[in-house]
């Protein structure tokens, strides 16, 4: 899985709407874009204990150094069918941020890693208001890469309020 797929840190702080670098993935042969800010780890997809009675969306949990992290099937979580995993699944960390709970991690199941771009602001449009196969309010935008364009997922989006008040219940439940 290349270098990227190594349990490293990624540290960089562009903002919203400027130059920015983008982890881009794909799910079910579709490439997408994530902030790379959020973003703490990417590993191999590896031991995920189910967890009963969570959305349909929350594979289980890993053992994150000891932490318990809430692992979410990104592609059920679009309301996709699930991906089979392969060698090159994985699993990106994330950590969001909220104001009246502080910070949460989980992981994110991809099929695969492709790479870090730097997609400059004048290259990222508004997010289409129709025709996307995953729901407007999960896109920051649209990433123009040469002749193609990336989905840009927004990562604070993916998940909700609630969601992520599920999934600090279900890490503090997990056994």
């Amino acid at each position: 899985m290349g270098e990227l797929a190594s349990s490293r840190a990624l540290s960089v702080e562009p903002s919203q709407g400027e130059c920015g670098q983008y982890l881009t993935f794909y799910l079910q042969d579709e490439m997408f874009g994530l902030n790379i800010t959020p973003i703490r780890e990417i590993s191999e997809y590896g031991k995920v204990t189910p967890v009963p009675m969570v959305p349909n969306y929350v594979r289980g949990v890993v053992n994150l150094r000891g932490n318990v992290v809430p692992v979410i099937d990104l592609p059920a979580r679009f309301g996709w069918p699930s991906s089979p995993l392969n060698k090159r699944s994985c699993i990106v960390i994330v950590e969001l941020s909220t104001a009246d709970r502080g910070a949460i991690e989980l992981g994110i199941v991809i099929d695969s890693v492709s790479e870090v771009l730097d997609i400059p602001a004048e290259n990222i449009g508004s997010a289409p208001s129709f025709g996307a196969k995953v729901r407007t309010d999960f896109i920051s935008g649209m990433g123009k890469v040469g002749d193609d364009f990336i989905v840009l997922l927004n990562a604070e989006k993916v998940l909700s309020l609630d969601e992520l008040s599920q999934l600090e219940q279900v890490a503090k439940t997990a056994p």
